[in-house]
């Protein structure tokens, strides 16, 4: 289903504009320059997991609760990048991105010199405001760059350099911490993101952007209250953080925030959060399944930490190189998503690749003392290949049907859809430890991950049904798969 009469320009009209897209190179170097932005973000995220023993040592607290310095984040993340897409088109998305970085490098430079966990949760807050708007306008640039039959292939270019984060983040923060402290988790992103500054300066292109009109302030202030709301009450579910009246007050708000701001989105003609655009099938499936997969996304890489390095009494390094084999696969996957996208389709790549991704993400909760290193690392090596290609199809097809002056929209909903998600997934997975330990500070042992990887495994499934219904055709011709029968 495409949009046609609730969005101001048709698809049709879209199509038919001429193209002022680079060439093939020079979109892939942008694509790559914009990456930078992803790498810092991910090498940073990473690292600071394989590192939360240490910090709950060096903070005097218990490394359940340190999940707040990764909820922190994406809380700023998620509640700054509505206004992202309308700040992009109104002050230009190279400028806006270049600011983002800045931003970014200082709250990382303030989290290194961090002395308490409050602390550190605001420098992180910091940085989820320059990702914010850091993210988001990068992949606009990268969709906007990028001709509609090379989206895929572009899309991978984008998303492969920032694999590299992972790939580094667990090994590197082990190194880190075997030769000199913490802190330097966070410096290590100042000359990746002045390099990274340099490379988008250099390649990426100025984009003239449609007129974004009045900002909706209305509809802005109702969006981060909701946001807020419903990321505090998942925060805070059954772990006795708050009374539970203060619970059911959160809960109370985060719903009736969300109701309003439904009713404003659909009466608004330019909405901070466009809604209408979930009538388009392959945006629907691409939000709201990869919403469910994140969640496991969002708790493996706080809970695989744990289990290496508390339950099973591992070091960070040996941690850490053993982690990378989740970055291995993804990044083994980046050349082979688009030609086996394009072979098969969308949907079918969505529905095999969501089966086996829910599958491996649950495989942890029967890692133990006993079992073999070259079954963990097989097991995660293979679980991010799976990923990787899941999520290049889902982050692509959400363009599929879309005229191009929605895509500024469109990848605000995505980020915040995405963040939260991942919030979520955290602070699930922390919710279902502290159910298998029983709700007190019982010790950690491979045994209390049962549950919590079990969990996490069956929600990433629940995407299944929605790529099910997809049409067979969906997104070829974006893909590639039109063409290639043509």
């Amino acid at each position: 289903m495409r949009i046609e009469k609730d969005v101001s320009v048709s698809t049709a009209t879209a199509s038919s504009e001429p193209s002022s897209t680079p060439s093939t190179r020079g979109s892939r170097l942008a694509s790559i320059a914009v990456a930078s932005a992803l790498f810092m973000e991910f090498l940073d995220s990473t690292a600071l997991s394989t590192a939360l023993p240490t910090l709950s040592v060096a903070f005097g607290t218990d490394p359940v609760h340190l999940k707040l310095a990764l909820t922190s984040y994406i809380l700023a993340l998620a509640v700054l990048a509505p206004a992202s897409g309308w700040i992009a088109d109104r002050f230009g998305p190279r400028r806006v991105f270049m600011t983002a970085m800045v931003v970014f490098l200082a709250g990382s430079v303030l989290c290194g010199f961090s002395q308490t966990l409050v602390q550190l949760v605001l420098a992180r807050t910091l940085q989820g405001l320059g990702g914010a708007l850091m993210v988001p306008v990068g992949r606009l640039i990268v969709v906007n760059s990028a001709p509609r039959e090379k989206l895929v292939s572009a899309m991978s270019w984008f998303t492969m350099p920032a694999l590299v984060g992972p790939l580094l983040g667990p090994p590197l923060a082990g190194f880190i911490l075997g030769v000199a402290d913490w802190p330097w988790i966070f410096f290590i992103n100042v000359p990746v993101g002045l390099l990274g500054m340099w490379a988008v300066a250099r390649f990426v292109p100025p984009l003239k952007q449609p007129d974004p009109g009045p900002f909706d302030t209305k509809g802005f202030a109702i969006a981060v209250v909701a946001i807020t709301a419903l990321m505090g009450a998942a925060e805070t579910v059954g772990i006795g953080l708050v009374p539970w009246p203060v619970q059911a007050a959160i809960t109370l708000v985060a719903v009736g925030a969300l109701v309003a701001y439904v009713r404003h989105a659909l009466r608004t003609p330019r909405p901070v959060l466009n809604l209408r655009l979930f009538q388009v099938d392959t945006f629907r499936a691409s939000m709201m399944g990869g919403a469910l997969v994140r969640i496991g996304l969002g708790a493996t890489p706080f809970l695989l930490p744990l289990l290496f390095q508390v339950a099973l009494g591992w070091g960070p390094l040996e941690a850490g190189l053993v982690t990378i084999g989740t970055g291995l696969g993804a990044f083994a996957c980046k050349p082979v998503a688009p030609a086996l996208i394009r072979r098969v389709g969308f949907r079918q790549t969505l529905i095999a690749s969501n089966l086996l991704t829910a599958a491996l993400t649950a495989v942890p909760a029967f890692f133990g003392v006993t079992t073999p290193i070259p079954f963990i690392i097989g097991t995660l090596v293979f679980s991010g290949f799976m990923r990787s290609l899941q999520f290049t199809a889902t982050n692509t097809m959400a363009y599929a049907d879309l005229p191009k002056e929605s895509v500024s929209n469109a990848s605000t909903i995505a980020v915040v859809t995405q963040q939260m998600a991942l919030s979520v997934g955290i602070s699930f997975g922390g919710l279902m430890l502290h159910v298998a330990r029983g709700g007190g500070d019982v010790r950690l042992t491979p045994d209390r991950f049962l549950l919590p990887f079990l969990a996490i495994g069956l929600v990433s499934s629940l995407a299944g049904p929605l790529f099910r219904r997809l049409r067979p055709d969906a997104g070829e011709h974006i893909g590639g798969r039109a063409a290639a029968r043509g």
